[in-house]
């Protein structure tokens, strides 16, 4: 039993070799797609909305230090995917490095665990992506019926129970999936080149903002630097930094994303650990930045509002500004969506694959190459949670999945060289076992900081898991068999 429960993948070359067999994935992606992929998946509902809401709620103007330390615990994972992607180049990311260190049962968990980050990130940033349509087509004088851009149903916390809105459906949100979903059944290449296309409009948006911005930086805004505490832990002071942190973590989902595309890289043993800590680089830089600018020009207690970086323009007057940053806002969150939705469908094809699910998910589009199925499936599930579900309710279940993830590949990355010495490594985690214990610590740190209720929910998620492993994926599984 037990065996069969903690089986492990083979890391030899055949392993890496098993894109190019007959019916593989097309290998067309680049290092530099790979940066422009995570860039996608990162840069969205953190720098557009988390900056000023962190900012006002819980760090002050420290809340630069929060993404600092944020990015260390993000940086310390991403150094642990790169020497897995480098190892392991297969699609799946965290799933099959679990798989190739931990055994079988832990993949399942973290696959299973998987499906429920990207789904509903790919959801909750549908429904954000309608709210800032709605509010550019607006501004030209288009009003599109509530009945058709809100979710049916809400949830009162004061009465812990369901209201009707009177609207029928998210129509917005379901549209931008049901697109996504369509160029990347087309193709990994396509799909690339869009995603690139649309990281350099926010990039450009987000650096013009940043230049027009220091000129109305009002020094006295930073002061004091660290708020002092109001008497409760988390409400400023250090222990706000630290709680900034833990809430601007989401900031950074999506890195793990790139190595979801490993199977679909030219020489991904080189151009995955690129992508992974290429794109983690850039986009801290571009947070620091951002919120050095935003506190700077905004007393940083006005800024917990759903669109803080719009209210920093309305302080500068530079009101031909708005239209673009909203530009920038529905690029951004279009190609989080894309690369998102990307790293679903990869996991769930590396699954079924394995037989841990019906073996038909795992087919791959004859002219396009590409695991068309599992596109379809993803893009339903995406398309019927952000057409329904409001977006507080979406957004609830989202970190802990990631952070889970994150725990499992630095473990399985220490574990690895004790356990096989001797597989080749073309990329090295420095510091070992440093920065795997450093980068379990402060996850598991974030983890202890989410909500009870963000516990239970991931509890319930994963029985529902636990028991389809049992029916069905343990009988079925390719490893599990041979032992």
């Amino acid at each position: 039993m037990a065996g069969r429960l903690f089986a492990t993948k083979p890391v030899d070359d055949s392993l890496r070799d098993v894109a190019d067999a007959e019916h593989g994935l097309k290998r067309s992606l680049r290092a530099v797609d790979l940066v422009m992929l995570g860039v996608g998946a990162i840069v969205g509902v953190g720098i557009f909305v988390l900056t000023g809401q962190a900012a006002a709620t819980y760090a002050g103007p420290s809340i630069l230090l929060s993404f600092i330390f944020a990015a260390v615990a993000c940086g310390c994972a991403a150094l642990c995917y790169s020497e897995m992607a480098a190892m392991i180049p297969t699609a799946g990311s965290a799933y099959t490095f679990t798989y190739a260190t931990l055994g079988e049962l832990l993949a399942w968990i973290i696959g299973w665990d998987l499906v429920l980050e990207y789904s509903l990130a790919s959801a909750t940033v549908s429904v954000g992506w309608s709210g800032y349509v709605m509010s550019f087509l607006k501004d030209f004088g288009i009003h599109v019926p509530a009945r058709l851009s809100s979710a049916p149903y809400v949830y009162d916390a004061v009465t812990q129970g369901w209201v009707s809105t009177g609207a029928a459906v998210n129509l917005p949100a379901v549209l931008i999936v049901a697109l996504v979903m369509t160029l990347l059944v087309l193709g990994i290449r396509e799909s690339a080149n869009v995603n690139t296309t649309i990281v350099f409009i926010k990039i450009g948006v987000i650096v013009t903002f940043i230049l027009v911005g220091i000129a109305f930086i009002h020094r006295a805004n930073w002061h004091p630097f660290i708020p002092p505490n109001s008497g409760q832990f988390g409400h400023y002071g250090w222990s706000g930094v630290l709680r900034g942190a833990a809430v601007v973590f989401v900031a950074y989902i999506g890195f793990d994303a790139v190595s979801t595309a490993a199977q679909e890289t030219r020489n991904p043993q080189r151009d995955v650990p690129v992508g992974i800590i290429g794109s983690l680089i850039i986009c801290t830089l571009l947070y620091i930045l951002v919120a050095g600018v935003l506190t700077g020009i905004v007393p940083y207690a006005n800024l917990n509002v759903p669109d803080p970086i719009a209210v920093g323009i309305d302080a500068t007057k530079v009101f031909w500004l708005r239209p673009v940053i909203k530009i920038g806002a529905i690029a951004g969150l279009s190609s989080v969506i894309l690369v998102m939705m990307l790293g679903q469908s990869r996991v769930f094809w590396a699954m079924a694959g394995d037989g841990l699910l019906p073996h038909w998910l795992s087919k791959v589009h004859p002219r396009f190459r590409t695991p068309y199925i599992t596109t379809a499936v993803t893009g339903a599930v995406v398309g019927i949670s952000g057409g329904l579900l409001p977006i507080d309710v979406l957004a609830e279940m989202l970190s802990i999945g990631t952070l889970l993830a994150f725990v499992l590949v630095c473990g399985g990355t220490w574990v690895m060289r004790y356990t096989r010495p001797g597989v080749i490594r073309p990329f090295r985690t420095p510091w070992v076992p440093f920065v795997p214990m450093l980068g379990i610590a402060s996850c598991l740190y974030l983890m202890l900081g989410l909500p009870s209720a963000t516990w239970l929910r991931l509890i319930v998620w994963m029985l529902i898991g636990l028991i389809l492993y049992f029916a069905y994926g343990r009988q079925h599984s390719k490893v599990g068999s041979q032992k």
